[in-house]
């Protein structure tokens, strides 16, 4: 999925922002762009309490483009994962007037958000006060990625699960199991999965020999919000093991997020107790 080419004239137009990934929105407004937020996704829900205002394009895998193309965004945000190619090539083959710059991005653990942040904060540099904002951001964030470490943390195999009927699982090179590996967390199956696909996010049958050495399994609360109601049938699967609910935003979005991600982490790595169900989010 590679990045339309920018219009050099755009740095000099006010930006007109169209972010179609919802961690993404979310840092447009810690980067104080929120008012250049002229399109989102359903999906894009935080800041709660100010981005209900801003239209609504469909969801990340079926863009409302008719709709997106009659707000005439100066720059679309998007990401490998969470976005399909063909909207990419939809958004491409607009005519050059109306063309929007493309933001692609692709971070694949907390180490790579500092990097994103730049990114984002480049496109926009010419709006007052965010090369400021993306300076406090990522100092913020590295002091998390150095507080936060495998080192004099025990090993722990865990299964974390985002879907049921199937359910689905993550591959050690997408970003929720690296931010788990920074407490020694490690996602089972001890797969990759690769730059794009559906191999990051496998399924699990349920007769994997792998399932007997999971530890902890993990419910998260997004995409699939699972809940106590889950409990049982998660335990079937690893019987011997811890069943806890997670805050999944903490744990998969990326960017304004990732430092508080990385705090929570930490406590659920630093949690002590012996209860075999727990619940992990409020």
């Amino acid at each position: 999925m590679p990045p339309g080419p920018a219009n050099p004239a755009d740095s000099h137009r006010r930006p007109r922002i169209a972010s179609l990934v919802p961690s993404l929105s979310e840092l447009l407004a810690e980067l104080g762009l929120l008012e250049h937020l002229v399109a989102r996704t359903g999906f894009c829900v935080h800041p709660a309490g100010a981005i209900e205002a801003v239209p609504k394009v469909g969801g990340t895998k079926d863009v409302n483009l008719a709709k997106l193309r009659r707000l005439s965004p100066t720059h679309v945000l998007l990401n490998v994962d969470e976005n399909r190619l063909e909207t990419v090539r939809a958004l491409q083959s607009w005519p050059d007037a109306e063309r929007p710059a493309l933001i692609v991005t692709h971070p694949q653990g907390p180490d790579d958000v500092p990097a994103l942040i730049d990114q984002i904060a480049a496109a926009f540099d010419a709006v007052p006060g965010v090369a400021a904002r993306a300076v406090t951001l990522r100092e913020q964030l590295q002091r998390e990625l150095r507080l936060t470490s495998a080192d004099e943390r025990a090993r722990v195999e865990v299964l974390y699960l985002i879907w049921r009927e199937p359910w689905m699982t993550v591959a050690r090179d997408t970003y929720i199991s690296k931010l788990l590996a920074r407490v020694n967390w490690h996602t089972l199956p001890a797969i990759v999965g690769g730059e794009v696909g559906a191999a990051r996010y496998p399924v699990v049958r349920g007769d994997e020999p792998w399932l007997a050495d999971v530890q902890r399994v993990l419910l998260s609360s997004e995409p699939y919000r699972f809940d106590a109601s889950h409990a049982a049938s998660a335990q079937a699967l690893c019987p011997h093991a811890t069943v806890q609910l997670v805050d999944g935003e903490k744990l998969s979005w990326y960017g304004a997020r990732t430092a508080a991600g990385l705090r929570y982490a930490r406590a659920l790595a630093d949690a002590r107790g012996s209860a075999r169900t727990m619940r992990a989010w409020t």
